[in-house]
């Protein structure tokens, strides 16, 4: 995703170009009966615990 940094677009007409990454953490996943560590946004972690519920 992208944007522009906001301290840089004050009275400043050259805005800083500025992307935005995910916030990625290793998780473990249950798959094919065994676990395995996968790269995960925390959204997603949130919505795995959710529906274990």
């Amino acid at each position: 995703m992208g944007g522009f940094n906001a301290q840089s677009s004050g009275m400043n007409r050259v805005r800083a170009h500025r992307r935005y990454q995910p916030n990625l953490q290793l998780t473990t996943l249950a798959k094919n009966g065994h676990p395995e560590k996968v790269l995960a946004c925390t959204r997603c972690r949130r919505t795995l615990t959710k529906s274990a519920r």
